[in-house]
């Protein structure tokens, strides 16, 4: 592709898994620094990555769903945080998440990236 595209970026994360359990097991003081230290970094990211950031997006919450005989479930996903950015392929959207801080400190465990078409 020679023309930037925009992508999607959702952060995964297993609040069963390892990372989840790391975080559990530190005590609230650790994880008020590693809080602090991580959002001063995703701050960092963000900055050197200004250009490429079309939506800043956000965190995710709990999630409903709807299926199609109209009945509402909560349901739990891996989805945590999305944002918008723009590339110029596919893979150069992907690498823009190489070591992000969501998955160290934070306990995050991959960053989907996917085009929006059209």
């Amino acid at each position: 592709m020679s023309a930037q595209t925009h992508y999607l970026a959702v952060f995964t994360s297993d609040k069963t898994g390892p990372k989840w359990r790391a975080w559990r097991a530190m005590s609230e003081a650790e994880q008020a620094e590693t809080a602090r230290l991580g959002v001063a970094a995703v701050a960092a990211w963000e900055e050197a990555h200004r250009d490429s950031i079309v939506f800043q997006g956000g965190p995710l919450g709990p999630t409903k769903r709807i299926d199609d005989d109209g009945a509402v479930s909560d349901v739990v996903n891996l989805l945590t945080v999305f944002m918008v950015v723009r590339a110029d392929s596919h893979e150069a959207a992907t690498r823009l998440f190489e070591n992000h801080p969501h998955m160290n400190p934070f306990p995050c465990d991959g960053v989907e990236v996917m085009p929006v078409l059209g």
